[in-house]
């Protein structure tokens, strides 16, 4: 396991999938190191990356951003971003600014690994 400004807990490879493991408050003063290990993760084209929510307290615009950037690479390169065990805080965020009806956001890691 990784330990990065408390904000990331793991990055792991499964199969052709990278994931990133989020934790804490993805807020200003974190987002940069949230930005680099995704944008890194993103260098590697894997066809799928998925970043695991789970233990992400709270996102601000900086951290759905940080999203929308990695989204976009992602597509440049064709593959699939997936988000996934959004809580309902974090959940709502993204359906206030409509960024719902733009990523896939999955209940699982499981689940954001076999669509």
């Amino acid at each position: 396991m990784t330990q990065v400004d408390n904000t990331l807990n793991d990055i792991r490879r499964q199969g052709n999938a990278t994931i990133v493991a989020l934790s804490g408050e993805v807020d200003l003063h974190r987002t940069p190191a949230v930005h680099k290990t995704l944008v890194q993760a993103c260098e590697q084209h894997p066809e799928r990356l998925v970043v695991n929510l789970k233990d992400v307290s709270y996102m601000d615009s900086s951290g759905l951003g940080t999203l929308v950037e990695v989204f976009r690479r992602v597509n440049g390169y064709h593959g699939t971003l997936a988000l996934c065990h959004l809580s309902t805080r974090v959940r709502s965020v993204f359906e206030i600014t409509k960024l719902d009806r733009f990523f896939n956001i999955y209940a699982t890691e499981e689940e954001a690994l076999s669509a």
